[in-house]
């Protein structure tokens, strides 16, 4: 099996050795492993001078280095140059385009009563690009990807799709499979690709990976914890990875309910029963020990009837 594994990695890598366009898709609300291994792929590919884009169909906002590249749209850039900056219905009155000597000119009208254009609110992207390999990661089925697969089946067809994942009822979708179910995490799983890809894994890939390894193992307390996991995680140390807690983002209805909601205050019971905290046991005082001799300690004791008078 792990010979099996192994192939399937130096495959990845020959699929994508001679191509440049690809996206890296997860799926809807993506774990911490997701996001980190997603996020560590896509700095791996683009040192190796890939084009890469970003996917999850809903918002990731997890403090992850490269985080802010997650697009919810497929859209690979290409040679179209495409203009964009924000708008209110009805607020244009024309658009006009030409050219003066050697230069080409776009010409927005503000309709009447409206604000004019405020350049430092246009954008400038590529679009149009053709899509040579996907890889899904953290997906059982391509429907797990919601909108960004039901508005792109067609980007679908006829491209290398590598399918990474540790789901037990994965559906070996992709053109290559590399599926371990009995992995720790989905990190480990990408941590192994990367390193086979011979490109260096510097401070940030390692700790999106380490993230994504701790966060998917409970802090290496699950019970798919075992001794690669802990190798994995000891050579992500080793490249530098950085410790830190990546948690869920509260949102905006939680905390505002929890700004209203009353504090919880311990029943007496609980109050009874909970135990003192080591700081507060280390400062009790300890009871002295007495050197004196009960006054009644010498006199003498009288038993009647197996009790004591």
């Amino acid at each position: 099996m792990e010979n099996d594994q192994q192939q399937t990695i130096i495959r990845i890598n020959k699929a994508i050795s001679k191509k440049t366009n690809g996206a890296i898709i997860i799926p809807t609300n993506p774990s911490v492993d997701a996001a980190g291994s997603a996020c560590a792929l896509y700095l791996a590919l683009i040192k190796l001078g890939k084009n890469i884009s970003l996917i999850c169909p809903t918002k990731v906002e997890y403090d992850i280095i490269g985080i802010d590249k997650f697009q919810t749209t497929l859209n690979i850039s290409g040679d179209t140059l495409m203009i964009s900056f924000p708008y209110v219905d009805g607020s244009i009155d024309k658009v006009d385009w030409g050219i003066d000597g050697d230069r080409f000119y776009i010409t927005i009208t503000p309709q009447a009563g409206y604000q004019k254009l405020d350049p430092e609110k246009v954008s400038y992207s590529y679009t149009g690009g053709k899509i040579d390999f996907i890889f899904v990661l953290d997906s059982p089925s391509l429907i797990s990807l919601g909108d960004v697969y039901q508005n792109n089946q067609d980007k679908f067809q006829g491209v290398e799709i590598i399918n990474i994942d540790r789901h037990l009822t994965n559906a070996n979708f992709g053109t290559i499979n590399f599926i371990n179910k009995t992995a720790s995490s989905l990190s480990e799983m990408v941590f192994q690709v990367i390193k086979n890809l011979n490109v260096e894994i510097d401070k940030e890939i390692a700790t999106n990976l380490y993230a994504g390894l701790t966060a998917a193992t409970n802090n290496f307390s699950s019970y798919s914890v075992n001794a690669q996991t802990f190798e994995t995680a000891a050579s992500l140390l080793k490249l530098g990875a950085i410790k830190k807690i990546i948690k869920k983002p509260v949102s905006s209805f939680q905390s505002s309910f929890s700004s209203f909601a009353p504090p919880i205050t311990p029943s007496p019971a609980s109050q009874k029963f909970q135990p003192n905290p080591i700081e507060q046991v280390e400062k009790e005082p300890v009871p002295k020990k007495s050197n004196e001799t009960p006054s009644d300690w010498l006199k003498p004791k009288i038993f009647k009837g197996g009790g004591l008078i």
